[in-house]
Parts: structure tokens; sequence; C-alpha cells
């Protein structure tokens, strides 16, 4: 299997679920997403010094950042400067514009990891915003004993192929067809990775059914909703720093699933719902 056609053409499509297929988000949702991403961006961008000194703090371990469709390094600029202050060596991915997976990004992004991993001596996180996440999945897989874990931030990796709103930026920038993948491919890259995995995703995402970034129950892997969120601004607004911080956090192999507690449950929702905070293995800030 070509990893550029299961990489980018995944963005837009997954394994096929049971029953009804899937849609896009409502034309309301897709609409208001430009403002609400302003408005988070602004947020974080406001609010950048309180949520440093709330978040968790870091280890200095090498965190590797992805960005989504159409985008480039200067999209996750907030996040990894964000990371940089609470601890950890966060670095682009340093491949210009991500127009889907073109041919040749496979080796090349594997030896980057490798070169992360042998610079520093240590494990890899990888975090992806989108489509990146879903680059980020693909690469733990390749790469498993490069990485540490693994964050997904709207990442389409479980859907339907039209259940989305980028199918035809895709294929603009692709210059592929997004029906063209196999159904077995498709199958194939719902395989959970190998690391431990966080798929953070809203119910409120304008551009991907959030159902598509849904993780299946599987050891070492969960889902948290951020309630509220956009799709275009989820690598900016603070609550999903905070969150990919508390995550990040976690001392190598005492990986523990995300409950909310106190405040939290104001902002996030474990997917499915857990009843008890006993599960919990993240740093929990000061109540706010």
């Amino acid at each position: 299997m070509a990893f550029a056609q299961s990489f980018a053409k995944h963005f837009v499509g997954g394994v096929r679920p049971a029953g009804p297929d899937l849609a896009p988000p409502g034309a309301l949702w897709l609409v208001s997403e430009p403002v609400r991403a302003l408005a988070e961006v602004s947020a974080g961008l406001v609010t950048h010094g309180l949520v440093q000194r709330l978040a968790p703090r870091g280890d200095g371990h090498t965190v590797l950042v992805l960005p989504g469709l159409g985008a480039s390094d200067l999209s996750t600029g907030l996040l990894r400067r964000f990371l940089g202050h609470v601890g950890y060596d966060a670095v682009g991915w340093d491949q210009g514009r991500n127009t889907g997976a073109p041919a040749g990004l496979q080796a090349t992004m594997r030896d980057r990891l490798r070169e992360l991993h042998r610079r520093s001596g240590r494990t890899v996180s990888l975090v992806g915003h989108s489509l990146g996440g879903v680059y980020a999945r693909e690469l733990a897989k390749l790469e498993p004993e490069c990485v540490r874990q693994v964050i997904s931030l709207g990442s389409p990796f479980a859907g339907h192929l039209r259940a989305t709103h980028a199918t035809r930026l895709y294929e603009w920038l692709s210059g592929e067809r997004v029906d063209d993948i196999e159904p077995e491919q498709r199958a194939r890259m719902r395989i959970k990775p190998p690391v431990p995995t966080t798929s953070v995703f809203s119910k409120a995402d304008g551009v991907v059914s959030w159902r598509c970034s849904v993780e299946t129950a599987r050891p070492e892997g969960e889902s948290i909703q951020l309630r509220g969120a956009s799709h275009l601004g989820m690598a900016a607004c603070p609550l999903a720093l905070w969150v990919v911080a508390d995550r990040l956090a976690q001392p190598q192999g005492q990986w523990r699933p995300f409950v909310p507690t106190g405040w939290q449950r104001a902002a996030y929702v474990s997917y499915p719902p857990r009843c008890s905070a006993a599960a919990s293995g993240g740093s929990q800030p000061p109540a706010a």
C-alpha cells in the first residue's frame, strides 16, 4: 500500500461504520468555523501565560507537531511555543505545506523521527492536528520504538469517506481522487498504533464528523471530547493546549486514561464517559 495514498486519502475517509453512513457536519457548524477559530486563536494568545502557569510541566522530551491539510508549521506555532514554555523540545514537521502526502513523505518523515529519537536518546511524542494526526498515528505504527505517545486533534482516522467537508480541498491540493482508496486500506488505517494514543475531538467540529475521531475501546487508547471547539482552531484554543500538556506530562511507561475532575468536567468529556477518577494518571492543575 502506498504511503502517500493511505495517508492522504484517509483524511477524507475511513472504515465504513455499521449502520447508516455518517454525514459531514451541518452547514451552520461549517460556516461558523472561521469566526469560532479566530476567537479560539485570540483566546489562546490572550490566555497563553495563564494556561502556561496552570499546565502540568514537561520533562524535556521531544514533541513532533504535524499540521493539518493545507496548513504548514505556521499553523502550529502557538501550540509549539506553548509546549516549549511548559518544558518540551517542541519541533515542527519541517515539510512545508501539507498538500496530502506527496510521494516520498513516508521516507522523509521516518528519517526525521529516527533522527529526533537518535539526537535526544529518548522516545518522541507525536501531536497532529487533523490530517497531521492521521500521519502521526501511521508514523507510530511504522516506528513504534521511536514513539512515546500519539495525540491527535480533530483527526478523522475512523470515519466514512464522505463524512467531511474537506473532500474537494484534498482533491484540489493532492490531485488524487478520494474514491480510489480500497476498503482494506481504510480498515488498516483504523488500527490503533502500538503506543498510548489520545484522540481529542469536538462535537462542534464543522469540518469532520466527530464520530470519525473516536478511538474504539483499546488498551492505552482514549478519546476526549473538547466541548464547543472548532476544527480549524483546535490546535490553538486554551483548553486544547491544557489537555495536550496534561497527556504529555505522564511519566513514560505510566500512561493512564484521562478522567475529568472538578472544573475539567465543564470542558472535557472522556468518551465514552468514565464514572470514576481512579484511573486518571494525568497531572491536575489547581482549581480554576
